[in-house]
């Protein structure tokens, strides 16, 4: 049978096939299985019919606990019903997932399986979350690529609706869900011929209805569950067969040889893998090298892992085989061995086989999975005594566990082209190349794969593209370390010594895009890259597609340029064809956000097919000598320790060669604070330069800044005095400041280079302008000297102001946020106010990934007295709960000292300074502000009676809890409004003293742009492709109604002195606190991008799209009005304001009739909103 064929990754192939068999589905996004759930929303919108002719309703609920309760309520009632999950994601569904299964519903999850979080949170691939549910009675369904993916999805349906069993259908995440092949795709067709549609109707007729009232989920004593729970053994004994049935269709069909346990090598092979997973298809391709060599190894694919047909497991392995290893791409702590080596153990020794049984831990966490971990494999089963327990891809010099590796030969296919992209999260490289491979997927006869190596932060982090292109299959699911053409997109990376030169093949392209001429690029050029290049003749290229993209109106988007120079360079395509077929992509990529777009996309592949520029490489680079880059870390013992031991490899791209003795010191996931000001990342093309004549001193700028790296500082004579000769400065104006000199310090190496600052500036001709980043690079001695040393003074404003603040220390810096990002101004101030004395409980999501990065917190303590925040993130639905209990489990040992402290004044023995340091301490006791120095005054004299108090002894030793905390729980507002949303609610409710900031982005931001319960009518996001029909749940009047919660709706660039001073109000208040920030994200697709960030919020609350107000329930008390509305009444207006944010705006291209309904009705809604509020303030009175 003929198919299609179509560049697509296994999510999308997973997603086809499940579309056809779903009726409904209940979703919840998680990484990396939304773009599953995605797609099936798009289709629906778009009114694609299933294999039923229906269209599938798709419903976005609040959990991925409410998804499964969904799905499982929706098979009750007789709809067949689908999701898509992993991960955590899927653990919340196991309770669902019991009764789906004990009540033999037929249906599928299918499941991107991805790590579970455990000492940190990773969210790549491994196969922890699917073998968590293997208890669950879910069948479990295996495949390797994104073919099988498309092939064997069908089998787990159809053996589904069959058997009445329900399937977990799963591939390794990332490394399948994400890697693009091309592909023969199913017809609907034929999907819908090998259907059972009798078990359709069966379990139709089965289902839940009053007109034929039945009961399920019933209770049962201990008399008959037992009996009861047996009676499905009959069941999950014919799921091996109805599986192998449907793999038959399937074989008979396309001609393929699945089946439940599928052998691949040497008929006679006396060496045997068994696994599954990607890690099979390298394993094949091993064995096609090692076979024709004359070596018998051979391959046991896992296909139907539940239930375990343990006799179809040893028909499939060759009688001659003595040595098998299994492979588990998971870790049990404490179990005997992991979950798929026991099963097979099991299976040898009830069949009463011999053979010597090895098991293996692989690809943990995604860990990449080359050739030379399968020929490590088969080299220890060839030893006489293999070990017994062993893991792959690391170097385990602690237990000692891991295999050494060697260097392995090229088992690619013969004429794979190979090329490898270096870029930035965020700056287009990924979404080109995923448009270069589909380009040439679609229009040549050619086998494509692409894989997407990404760094957890995304935007802002570093990104590389594995393209490979061949006219044979491709079966290469790991990392290219040899191409035929590397590309670097961002020349900081040159300049770091990343080591990108070294994987291009002799003779090899190298294109970086730089804006150097010859005699720069040898400046920066490190040596060891010039010896590679000159040695090895690699051709050389440069590209200067940062001035260009900008001369076109592109701004920073260099990617059009750079793919366009790709495929002049690469040769895959007559240049003709590949300027037409880049400009059919881009105007589909682009036309949702208008004409204009996409006709600069179309001169920038134009301009990128001729702009590059050969090199002629210097003879005496092949001779370069090493520079000494022995550098001299300054700070805190155990942080720069850490920077040493784990920082730089990683930053370096070099990680994955340490050892597991580099991590004995973390082994808990314990890092120390204020590493991320080791980083100097240096990726920003353009930064800020201070003009010091035409600065007003607002501080502004700084107040602003996302990433604290434009700061202002008070310097003393003696300061003055030692500064380096590139500090600028002015007199500094304000009472109490007419001794000092200004300046504004900034960091080009730490700066993300968005623009905020310049366009915030409020001083006439502007202070501040974006110029080249070589050109401020001697300001990095200025500001490093003013950081060091330069100290806060006393008697100069308040820091409760916009001005004052921003001489506090910022105890949050240089984050892997995105440039612009509005969520680390808001958490940035919150440190500088009250950062020494903070706990921090941060939901995951966007604020934990910049906040949370392993070795690299951005989080810091205090030049001075060393405290900084105390950062932890639980998970993603239990926020509010763990930062609840940070709060009791500190309260509860200060109360117990404060007892103590109270009867130690009561003693004869205290002496009067002691007494009088213990009532200046329990006076100040709920005063954060006073209590730290009345703390302070406590211990001091406490330690004078250690010797002879046994009591004080005790408090000493325990002084940590003395001073007042201030507990802060951080999310966003998919955490706030939706998953955590009953625990925030819960936390609230108590009348604790604990503060909530929730950075409100109005989608998910982290997972991908879906909607969530803060997302605004017709706003376009992932589960909402064709525009939200409802409004923006009003989390702060739901707050407000306890009538005890302090509550704040805030927009920095709206309004700054509203926000610092809702935000001292909120700590200050002895009660709950909820602050909801708005925060544009990158995702909104704001005009301009987002160096307008601040300036959006600004029109937003103008034309009444947010709104300012905080309710006070002190006020209250004092006899005043507790709600504040501290925005007036709009004066723009709202459509023309949603209409430039492209969220919206691809709506009206989309559905332009539903567009214009939809916006025709919030901004109805937005106008009575105000009216609402106005109506509060009456209220309150």
């Amino acid at each position: 049978m003929l198919r299609h064929k179509k560049s697509m990754d296994g999510n999308t192939a997973a997603a086809h096939v499940a579309y056809a068999y779903t009726e409904v589905a209940g979703i919840y996004p998680i990484t990396p299985s939304s773009p599953m759930a995605d797609m099936v929303d798009q289709w629906s919108a778009v009114h694609q019919k299933n294999i039923f002719g229906t269209e599938v309703k798709v419903m976005e609920m609040q959990s991925e606990a409410g998804a499964a309760g969904t799905v499982h309520g929706s098979l009750a009632a007789g709809a067949l019903t689908t999701t898509f999950t992993a991960s955590q994601g899927l653990l919340l569904m196991i309770p669902n997932m019991y009764k789906i299964a004990g009540e033999l519903l037929p249906c599928v999850f299918h499941v991107s399986a991805r790590t579970l979080a455990s000492h940190a949170l990773n969210i790549f691939g491994d196969h922890s979350d699917v073998y968590a549910c293997r208890q669950t009675g879910f069948g479990m369904l295996a495949e390797s690529n994104p073919q099988e993916v498309m092939d064997l999805s069908a089998v787990a349906h159809l053996a589904s609706i069959e058997s009445r069993v329900p399937f977990i259908n799963f591939f390794d995440g990332f490394r399948t869900s994400h890697e693009i092949q091309k592909i023969e795709v199913w017809d609907y067709e034929d999907l819908k011929e090998m259907c059972d549609m009798d078990a359709v109707a069966e379990f139709r007729k089965h289902a839940l209805n009053p007109e034929h009232p039945a009961m399920r989920g019933s209770h049962e004593n201990g008399d008959i569950f037992f009996q009861h729970r047996e009676a499905c053994n009959k069941f999950y004994d014919a799921v091996p067969g109805i599986v192998e049935k449907y793999m038959g269709k399937v074989n008979a069909k396309l001609g393929t040889n699945y089946s439940l346990f599928e052998y691949y090598g040497a008929p006679d092979a006396d060496r045997v893998i068994i696994c599954m997973g990607s890690f099979c298809d390298v394993a094949e391709e091993v064995i096609d090298y090692m076979t024709a060599a004359g070596e018998k190894v051979g391959l046991v694919k896992v296909r139907l892992y539940r239930p375990f047909a343990a006799d179809k497991l040893l028909a499939a392995i060759p009688a001659t085989a003595k040595k098998i290893a299994v492979l588990d791409r998971t870790k049990e702590p404490g179990a005997l061995a992991e979950p798929l080596h026991l099963d097979v153990l099991a299976a040898f020794r009830e069949a009463g086989r011999d053979a010597v049984i090895v098991g293996g831990r692989y690809g943990l966490g995604s860990k990449d999975t080359p050739p030379s971990s399968v020929f490590a494999v088969y080299d220890e089963l060839k030893k006489d005594a293999p070990k017994e327990r062993f893991t792959l891809g690391i170097n385990d010099d602690v237990t000692h566990l891991s295999l050494a590796e060697k260097p392995a030969p090229n088992t690619a296919a013969e004429g794979t082209k190979e090329c490898k992209f270096w870029g930035l999260g965020g700056d287009g490289t990924v979404g080109a190349n995923k448009n270069s491979t589909k380009i040439i997927g679609d229009h040549t006869d050619k086998y494509i794969q692409a894989y997407f190596q990404y760094d957890s932060k995304k935007t802002g982090g570093i990104t590389v593209s594995h393209l490979r292109f061949g006219d044979k299959p491709i079966r290469a699911p790991y990392y290219i370390n040899k191409a035929d053409f590397v590309a670097c997109h961002n020349p900081s990376y040159v300049i770091k010594g990343y080591k990108m030169v070294n994987d291009v093949k002799p003779g090899g392209v190298f294109m970086i895009n730089c804006q150097w001429d010859l005699d720069k690029l040898n400046e920066h050029m490190p040596a060891e890259a010039k010896r590679y290049i000159a040695k090895n003749n690699i051709q050389l290229y440069t590209i200067n597609a940062i001035d260009k993209a900008i001369e076109i109106g592109l701004g920073k988007r260099t990617n059009t340029i750079l793919q366009s120079a790709f495929f002049a360079l690469a040769g895959v395509l007559p240049k003709e064809d590949a300027l037409k077929f880049m400009k059919e992509a881009a105007y589909k990529s682009f036309a949702k956000k208008g004409d204009a777009i996409v006709e600069m996309n179309y001169k920038a592949i134009d301009a990128g097919f001729d702009a590059y520029v050969k090199i002629d490489v210097p003879a005496d680079w092949a001779d370069a000598k090493d520079a000494n880059n022995d550098v001299q870390l300054a700070g805190h013992a155990a942080t720069v320790a850490q920077i040493k031991n784990i920082q730089f490899p990683v930053n370096t791209m070099n990680g994955d060669s340490l050892p597991v003795s580099a991590f004995e010191n973390y082994v808990d996931g314990q890092w120390e604070q204020g590493a991320s000001a080791y980083e100097k990342r240096g990726v920003a093309v353009s930064v800020p330069t201070w003009d010091a004549e035409k600065c007003i001193q607002c501080n502004q700028c700084s107040y602003v800044c996302p990433h604290a790296t434009i700061r202002p500082f008070a310097l003393s004579a003696d300061e003055m005095k030692n500064a380096p000769a590139s500090l600028k400065s002015k007199q500094m104006t304000g009472k109490g400041c007419e001794g000092f000199q200004f300046t504004m310090s900034i960091s080009p190496l730490d700066c993300m280079g968005c623009g905020l600052c310049a366009g915030v500036c409020p001083a006439p001709g502007k202070a501040l302008k974006m110029v080249a980043q070589e050109d401020e690079l001697a300001q990095q001695d200025a500001f490093d000297y003013t950081v060091a040393t330069v100290t806060k003074k006393d008697g100069m404003m308040a820091e409760t102001t916009v001005k004052g603040s921003q001489f506090n220390q910022p105890l949050l810096e240089f984050s892997g946020s995105c440039a612009g990002c509005a969520e680390t101004s808001y958490a940035r101030l919150v440190t500088q106010l009250f950062g020494e004395r903070m706990f921090i409980s941060n939901a995951t999501g966007c604020s934990s990934i910049w906040g949370g990065t392993a070795a690299i917190s951005p989080y810091t303590f205090n030049r001075e007295s060393g405290h900084g925040p105390a950062w932890s993130n639980s998970l993603f639905e239990d926020n509010a709960e763990h930062g609840f209990g940070m709060y009791l489990g500190q309260k509860t040992i200060r109360e117990s000292l404060i007892a103590q402290i109270s009867a130690l004044a009561e003693d004869e023995h205290a002496d009067a300074a002691l007494k009088e340091a213990i009532a200046g301490y329990l006076a100040t006791a709920e005063d954060g502000k006073a209590n730290t120095p009345a703390t302070d005054k406590l211990v001091a004299e406490l330690k004078k009676h250690v010797d002879a108090c046994d009591t004080c002894k005790y408090i000493v030793a325990n002084a940590q809890y003395l001073a007042k905390k201030s507990v802060w729980v951080f999310g966003g507002d998919g955490w706030a409004y939706d998953i955590g949303f009953g625990g925030l609610d819960h936390v609230l409710a108590s009348g604790e003293d604990i503060n909530v900031f929730v950075f409100d982005t109005e989608v998910y931001s982290n997972t991908g742009g879906q909607a969530s319960k803060a997302s605004q009518m017709g706003q376009v996001a992932q589960f909402a492709a064709a525009g939200k029909a409802i409004g923006k749940k009003s989390l702060s009047e739901i707050a407000m109604s306890y009538g005890y919660v302090y509550v704040a709706h805030i927009a920095m660039g709206a309004n700054q002195a509203q926000t610092i001073k809702a935000i001292a109000e909120a700590e200050a208040y002895h009660g709950p606190s909820l602050i909801i920030g708005y925060a544009p994200c990158e995702m909104h697709g704001i005009k301009g991008g987002m160096a307008n960030c601040q300036s959006e919020m600004k029109r937003a609350v103008d034309a009444g799209y947010w709104h300012l107000y905080r309710f006070d329930p002190r006020m209250k008390a004092e006899g005043k009005n507790p709600f504040m509305l501290d925005s007036k009444a709009p004066t723009a207006d709202y459509k023309e304001f949603i209409e430039s944010e492209t969220r919206y705006s691809r709506l009206e291209r989309s559905f332009p009739e539903r567009a214009a309904s939809l916006f025709e009705e919030a901004s109805e809604n937005a106008k009575d909103r105000y009216i609402h509020l106005t109506k509060l303030v009456e209220l309150y009175k």
